[in-house]
């Protein structure tokens, strides 16, 4: 089925929850059976190798590789199926074969069966009167119980239901009946029913052909009269008394409702009618829909089904609905002007005779109720059945039927009901069985299952129901004509559009794809189909990401999909259980918002206002994030018009604006702050600064996976609000509030809890300039504090890096002047002080139960020396001194011998940065030229730091330069001890490397 087979119960299947694979599994496209000389020589071996074990394996293991390239494309096959069949049953008929060699045969057969199917492969046995005894023979040398030959038995039943059928009556076979010792023999008739009786109770695969056997051999002329009703009083009685709660009872009650319902399949009405109410009686008293067997429940209702379609007679419905012209190319040249309708439905069956046994409405309340299965193999065979039987149905009866499944769809059911109920409603449709008429109440509901999403527990349910409502409309497409169909265009058009673009599920998105594509393919009425199918594709469709922030927009463009599309976001998306759909849905309604500015401002942002702060807590967080997404678009709007944003706004929206503050996140305050919303002098700003203050305060609180972003958005928050409320017209700071915030912040670093330190020391990073005017060495003492080790916080690893990062942020922040005031700018006074406290990061060697945490300082500490230098050289170079260079090099050079792959890799990038660097150069490096001839610069790219054997014997070469041999040695003796082979034999060869160059220290 192109719009895929359903799976499971529905359960959600996003990765983690919140990512998604975006690789698209890749199948062989395979153009011919390439391998048949190979596969013939494997086959003709067998005599040779099946009495060595250890070669059988290797053969048999060849040759189910190669078959199970064909899964895919079985009829590959077709043209070779014949002569490795006779291969292989070549050997299987040569009495000289041994035991062994012939259950290999069989094996090998049964391969064979497994990739191209039973049905196609039971032509081809061969089927003469003289096979008919060999083999019902070899059934006598066969174990039941033997679990290592069942591929034996099987493929012997599959032959055995193929020889029974010779048209001769089988008595005329049994000649005889009196043995050499005057015992009377068992005809033919009863040999073959008793192998079929005994493998029908078994627990392997033969069971399956068994049933086969069974559905073949009973509707033989001779059988039927003389064995029909006796099989079926063994099966029904064997049926009655076997209990699915035990192993062997369900084993033999699958054996028994296999065979039922393969014999009233292919069995002829009036040789099963007389007996099929007696069978319905006796499985209505095994209430088989309250075993927890799923394939018990779907034999169940496929017996239930064949019953059914045995009381009513094989007839095509007059009344049914035929649509006139199905060419597709003809619907593709359809222009505005839609065909006059033909009559499409047939004369009503008024004339017509029905004769509808009681039995037939029990049937039908046995598949309603299996459309509402937990499982979906039961529900798709009970979607089937309704769908079969309908067809043979009066107009008024099918009518019922439709009205009945209508009642699935109540929100009182649950998500089993409501997909049970769509793939009876598509399989209805596609038999032409669902009127015109009834499209009026079909359409809605499917609109609805289109969007069906249930909360259960962290997650929700319904993927399948809305895959179901795209077969629907997948269906619909092929069935009907254009002009039933145009009243609902617009609303199907722009669910299946909405379920394209905004779905969680992957599976959906392409299901609803799909449908689209039939109905522009086939309708030819959806608005912009041809410009949507070519950019929602089956592959376009497979990155969320992508359909949610590209392809929206572009879809967005048309004027007949963008509100609805929008109205979807607010109403079912910004609330969803998952935060990763949340977030986009949000970031989505910003790339909206340019397309319809004036609906965003007047209907949708009073919408969000009140969610804003309602109780639940995934509406709030959706509900602000679009409030935030929206304000900054019509901003950027604004911006390009030379226009005031708030020119989009009322009072009332930015009065809500304000009062939503106390319950939202950060981003809301830096995407209101970066929008510039005229909130200058007005006291919610001390409400904003409050909030990010205890956001930050509050990180020891909450998870570790959660604290990062947290940390990062109140960060940004912090800079987007200062640059904005905090500077006046004289774009300096108000001296009160500069002092009391850097007072603040500062005494926050000597918290005793960690993750506060860590959140003010990047906020103290993320203030502009003008608040650190005049503030610089206090702030620098500060973090100073935070960057050295004490006794009391020597665990205090994360910390003392983001103090590192936020000292680097600093300087950056207030710039570089020589002769500045030490307070102002990073001057001749205090680039000593800075240095010290970016070197002392370097000699962290922290270890805890998380391992190396001071590995996190020193690659903290190599950046912020990289960027601070680099910062220097480009604009006072004169500060920076010979002894400050050879520190930072050497320091460097011995991180490049760290023995952790990744924080080796960042230093040597570090050290190749600095060396290569000319923005000037930087000067004073040691060794400058020796260092560029070890490190070309042509190498600096492809040179993999992360490898050990291209970086260490590149390092070991520092060795013999004597400003750095010291640094170099100590870092490969820390690093000889790293866990790895490769590390410790790559730093061990440079460790005897400097025994030869080693000079006096």
């Amino acid at each position: 089925m192109a719009l895929n087979e359903m799976n499971g119960d529905g359960s959600e299947q996003e990765e983690g929850g919140c990512q998604e694979p975006d690789v698209i599994a890749r199948g062989n496209i395979l153009e011919s059976f390439a391998e048949s000389q190979e596969i013939r020589g494997l086959i003709n071996s067998l005599k040779g190798v099946y009495g060595d074990l250890g070669t059988q394996e290797v053969t048999t293991e060849k040759f189910i590789v190669i078959m199970d390239k064909y899964q895919e494309q079985p009829h590959l096959l077709d043209s070779h199926l014949e002569w490795m069949m006779h291969l292989l049953l070549d050997i299987v008929r040569d009495k000289r074969s041994p035991s062994p060699l012939v259950h290999l045969a069989f094996k090998f057969l049964y391969i064979i069966t497994k990739v191209r199917g039973y049905k196609i492969f039971l032509r081809l046995f061969p089927h003469e009167v003289a096979d008919l005894q060999p083999v019902l023979d070899m059934f006598a040398d066969q174990n039941p119980k033997d679990y290592e030959t069942w591929e034996t038995r099987y493929m012997l039943l599959l032959w055995l239901s193929m020889t029974c059928l010779i048209p001769f009556d089988l008595a005329r076979l049994d000649g005889n009946i009196l043995s050499e010792e005057g015992c009377t023999r068992m005809p033919i008739m009863d040999r073959i029913l008793n192998v079929a009786k005994s493998y029908l109770v078994v627990s392997d695969k033969a069971r399956d052909a068994a049933a086969v056997l069974v559905s073949r051999f009973i509707i033989r002329p001779d059988v039927k009269q003389k064995r029909m009703a006796d099989f079926l009083d063994w099966a029904l009685s064997t049926l009655s008394k076997s209990s699915f709660q035990t192993m062997e009872g369900t084993i033999v009650m699958d054996g028994m409702l296999q065979a039922l319902a393969q014999l009233f399949k292919h069995g002829k009405r009036d040789d099963c009618l007389p007996y099929a109410s007696t069978v319905l009686e006796c499985l209505d008293n095994c209430k088989l829909s309250e075993s927890n067997q799923t394939l018990l429940r779907k034999l169940g209702v496929k017996l239930v089904q064949r019953l059914g379609l045995t009381f009513l007679k094989p007839k095509v419905a007059k009344w049914r609905y035929q649509r006139g012209c199905r060419s597709l190319a003809a619907n593709l040249q359809f222009s505005a002007q839609v065909p006059v309708a033909q009559n499409l439905v047939i004369a009503a069956d008024d004339e017509e005779e029905y004769d509808i046994p009681g039995e037939v409405e029990n049937v039908i309340e046995q598949l309603l109720i299996g459309l509402k299965d937990k499982d979906t193999i039961v529900r798709w065979s009970a979607a089937k059945g309704i769908g079969r039987i309908t067809g043979r149905l009066p107009k008024e009866l099918a009518d019922d039927v439709v009205g009945s499944l209508l009642d699935c769809f109540s929100f009182q059911e649950t998500d089993n009901s409501w997909h049970g109920g769509c793939l009876a409603l598509a399989e209805l449709g596609r038999r032409g069985l669902l009127l015109p008429s009834r499209i009026t109440d079909v359409v809605p509901v499917i609109l609805k299952a289109l969007t069906y999403d249930e909360k259960r527990g962290a997650c929700s349910v319904g993927s399948n129901v809305r895959d179901a409502a795209c077969y629907v409309c997948w269906a619909f497409a092929r069935a009907y004509d254009p002009l039933e169909l145009k009243p609902f265009v617009n609303q199907i058009s722009s669910a299946l559009v909405i379920a394209a673009v905004f779905d969680r599920d992957i599976n959906c998105r392409r299901a609803a794809s799909a449908a689209f594509q039939e109905n522009v393919g086939r309708q030819g009425t959806f608005p912009h189909g041809i410009d949507i199918v070519t950019a929602a594709d089956y592959f376009a469709v497979g990155n969320r990401v992508n359909c949610f922030l590209n392809i929206s927009v572009y879809i967005a463009s048309f004027p007949e999909y963008t509100q609805s599309m929008i109205d979807h976001l607010v109403n079912m998306k910004i609330n969803h259980w998952d935060g990763v759909i949340r977030e986009l849905s949000t970031k989505a309604l910003h790339n909206l918002t340019p397309q319809v500015p004036e609906y965003m401002t007047n209907v949708v942002l009073p919408r969000l206002l009140p969610l804003a702060v309602g109780t639940d807590l995934h509406t709030r967080h959706g509900a602000i994030l679009a409030c935030a997404e929206i304000t900054h678009a019509l901003y950027k709007l604004a911006a390009e018009n030379n226009r005031s944003v708030t020119n989009y706004f009322n009072e009332k929206s930015l009065e809500g604006l304000k009062q939503i503050h106390l319950e939202v996140f950060c981003t809301l305050i830096e995407k209101l702050s970066l929008s510039k919303m005229p909130f200058r002098e007005d006291p919610i700003i001390d409400g904003w600064q409050w909030l990010i203050n205890d956001s930050l305060r509050s990180l020891p609180l909450v998870s570790s996976t959660a604290r990062q972003q947290i940390k990062e958005a109140a960060v940004s928050a912090l800079a987007a609000l200062c640059n904005e409320y905090y500077i006046n017209e004289q774009r300096e700071a108000n001296p009160a509030l500069q002092g009391e915030l850097l007072q603040q912040y500062i005494s926050e670093l000597q918290n005793t809890e960690e993750m506060v330190r860590c959140g003010f020391s990047l906020a103290l990073g993320a203030l502009p300039r003008f608040l650190l005017k005049g503030k610089l060495q206090q702030v620098l003492e500060g973090l100073k504090k935070v960057i050295c080790i004490s006794r009391k916080d020597v665990s205090f690893a994360e910390s003392r890096r983001d103090g590192l990062k936020a000292t680097a942020k600093v300087c950056q922040t207030v710039g570089v002047k020589r002769n500045g005031p030490q307070d102002e700018f990073v001057c001749k006074d205090n680039v000593v002080q800075i240095y010290t406290m970016l070197l002392n990061g370097m000699s962290d060697y922290t270890t805890d139960s998380r391992g190396d945490v001071g590995a996190w300082v020193r690659e903290a500490a190599m950046t912020s020396l990289m960027e601070v230098t680099l910062l220097l050289v480009q604009n006072e170079p004169e500060l920076l001194d010979a002894n400050i260079c050879k520190q930072i090099m050497c320091c460097v050079a011995q991180q490049s011998a760290e023995k952790i792959d990744r924080f080796r890799a960042h230093a040597g990038s570090v050290f190749l940065t600095l060396l290569n660097f000319d923005n000037p150069p930087i000067p004073h490096i040691p060794h400058r030229e020796e260092l560029e001839r070890i490190f070309p610069r042509s190498e600096a790219v492809t040179l993999n730091w992360n490898a050990p054997s291209q970086a260490f014997p590149r390092i070991t070469q520092l060795l013999g330069l004597p400003t750095y041999q010291y640094y170099v040695l100590l870092g490969l003796t820390v690093s000889v001890g790293g866990l790895t082979e490769t590390t410790v034999r790559y730093q061990g060869t440079g460790c005897l490397f400097a025994r030869g160059c080693l000079i006096p220290l």
